[in-house]
């Protein structure tokens, strides 16, 4: 599996989008991608997505970031396997990451490369990701990302499309919460899940009381009633006062930090998201811990076709009792960049036997979206 990565390219795409798509506290009115491919010294390759939806801009920061100062780091160099690699990265950029305090930016990057690298082995090795994990070709997935604005309108479309679970953004107000949240259960039932989102909406008392009016509605989860870097006390407290059971993830780095929230007691699902922090190297580490205490797992996603096909290779190495997460708003990007065998069935997705992760993205729909 000895890797000596000899080119990375990028490749920037932004998509319009007719609806915008809203949490608490922003509105996406175009969806951006930044993918990458990483050629080794013998022809093979692999594709990575880095995590880029925020700030506006913010692609093209990451761009710049991975070509000037992050490629160069491992270009010509050798490794024993990409996990090696990773460990290299993640140690040659702590210091600059916090010099120009952007410890974020320089994680997504990496853990592009770190998606791209497996990918090369996994096509090399002329096995799909998921088997050389060692996991299962079918995994339970849900629908994300339903508005605020009658989402039982978009749910109700992901039901027809094979969906059995949907979740919702909620933190905007009381009132609209408590209606949509009716409306969501009456259509789904009692046979289909149902999750909230507040996107870290909440002082640790507003969530309090939120979340009590939330228990009724029998939730999977809600997920990041307060800042991901709230003391892990007011977790722990709020996980006490709520039946509905919480989960966070997708905002933290490390797998200290990890291991501290799995450990805490206060979350019930854990989120970690491949391309904001570790990738399959790191996020592998996550789901070992959680693993070992039975808190579940079900890794983050909100971007292109090539990061959701990788979340989902996760999921399938990881943890057969998680979930999955599908956008569920229009996003060309990801639509578009997904194999034409890719859907749902009575809530599952049946993972491609192709090698690696399964896919390669169209020359020309890379071109017909690609602004840098």
């Amino acid at each position: 599996m000895a890797l000596q990565p000899e080119r990375i390219e990028t490749f920037l795409l932004e998509a319009p989008v007719a609806i915008p798509v809203r949490n608490s506290f922003r509105t996406l009115t175009a969806r951006p991608a930044l993918l990458l491919r990483v050629t080794d010294h013998d022809g093979a390759f692999g594709w990575g997505e880095v995590w880029c939806n925020y700030p506006p801009g913010g692609a093209a920061h990451r761009a710049q970031l991975l070509e000037k100062v992050i490629a160069p780091l491992i270009i010509g160099r050798s490794f024993s396997d990409p996990a090696q690699a990773f460990d290299y990265l993640d140690q040659s950029t702590r210091v600059p990451a916090i010099q120009c305090g952007e410890p974020g930016p320089f994680a997504q990057v990496v853990a592009g490369i770190d998606i791209a690298l497996w990918d090369l082995a996994a096509r090399r090795a002329g096995v799909p990701l998921w088997r050389q994990f060692g996991g299962t070709g079918s995994v339970r997935v849900y629908a994300s990302g339903l508005g605020p604005e009658q989402p039982e309108k978009l749910a109700a479309q992901k039901l027809e499309e094979g969906y059995r679970a949907v979740k919702v953004k909620v933190g905007f107000d009381a009132a609209i919460d408590d209606r949509n949240l009716h409306a969501l259960r009456e259509l789904l039932g009692r046979d289909n899940a149902l999750m909230a989102d507040a996107n870290q909406r909440w002082s640790p008392a507003q969530a309090a009381l939120a979340g009590k009016a939330f228990d009724t509605f029998a939730m999977e989860w809600l997920e990041e009633p307060i800042a991901a870097d709230e003391p892990v006390k007011h977790w722990q407290t709020l996980a006490r006062e709520l039946a509905t059971p919480l989960s966070a993830g997708e905002n933290l780095r490390g797998i200290e930090s990890f291991t501290s929230a799995i450990t805490s007691g206060a979350l019930a699902v854990i989120q970690p998201d491949l391309g904001k922090w570790g990738g399959f190297s790191g996020c592998l580490k996550v789901a070992r811990v959680a693993a070992s205490t039975g808190v579940r797992f079900c890794p983050h996603w909100l971007g292109g076709g090539i990061g959701l096909l990788a979340s989902l290779q996760l999921l399938s190495a990881a943890d057969a009792q998680g979930w999955g997460e599908v956008d569920a708003n229009p996003n060309p990007l990801r639509e578009l960049l997904l194999p034409q065998d890719f859907k749902v069935s009575n809530g599952r997705v049946q993972l491609s036997d192709r090698p690696g992760l399964g896919y390669e993205p169209d020359a020309e729909i890379l071109k017909r979206f690609r602004i840098g």
